[in-house]
């Protein structure tokens, strides 16, 4: 049996918006990849639908600004896409729960690779300095490129990040 886990988003402000609970699949010394069930109902989403109790397996990063959840249609199991949010990288609250910081800025990549950025305008509303505002689109970036070049799986954005020594996710200086 593997562990349960909580993961709670926390908005721009740190105050907790959304908790549910997962299993996790996988953990790594910067990554937890989780599995957990959409408790929503039914909803339509960029050309799909969002199903209650469709799988999601969640992958949380330490040190990237952003996490990706691949979503699985629950009937067949297919993939539908990669919703992916960008925000302050995953911390441990306790053994069994994590939280991030979730900066209004997603990005949905269709099963078919296709991306979209989303809530731009929210991002754009966060009163953000200067420094977290350029990481949040530096997480950016760096997904976009990591699914352009099919680089999307927790084994090889470790990679990526190592062989950029964190160049794509870390701030300029």
């Amino acid at each position: 049996m593997s562990e349960k886990i909580t993961v709670h988003k926390r908005n721009a402000a740190g105050e907790i918006t959304w908790s549910y609970d997962g299993r996790v699949l996988e953990r790594g010394e910067k990554f937890v990849r989780l599995e957990a069930l959409f408790n929503r109902e039914d909803t339509p989403f960029q050309g799909i639908v969002l199903k209650h109790h469709d799988r999601f397996v969640e992958t949380f990063f330490a040190d990237n600004w952003y996490n990706i959840f691949e979503i699985h249609d629950r009937d067949d199991d297919h993939v539908k896409g990669w919703y992916c949010n960008i925000g302050e990288p995953m911390v441990w609250d306790a053994a069994d729960a994590i939280s991030y910081i979730d900066l209004a800025l997603d990005l949905w990549v269709a099963a078919d690779g296709s991306q979209v950025v989303l809530d731009e305008d929210e991002f754009e509303a966060l009163a953000l300095d200067e420094k977290t505002r350029q990481q949040a689109l530096d997480g950016l970036l760096a997904l976009k490129s990591l699914f352009a070049r099919g680089l999307h799986q927790v084994e090889n954005v470790e990679q990526d990040f190592e062989n950029n020594q964190g160049s794509s996710c870390q701030p300029k200086t």
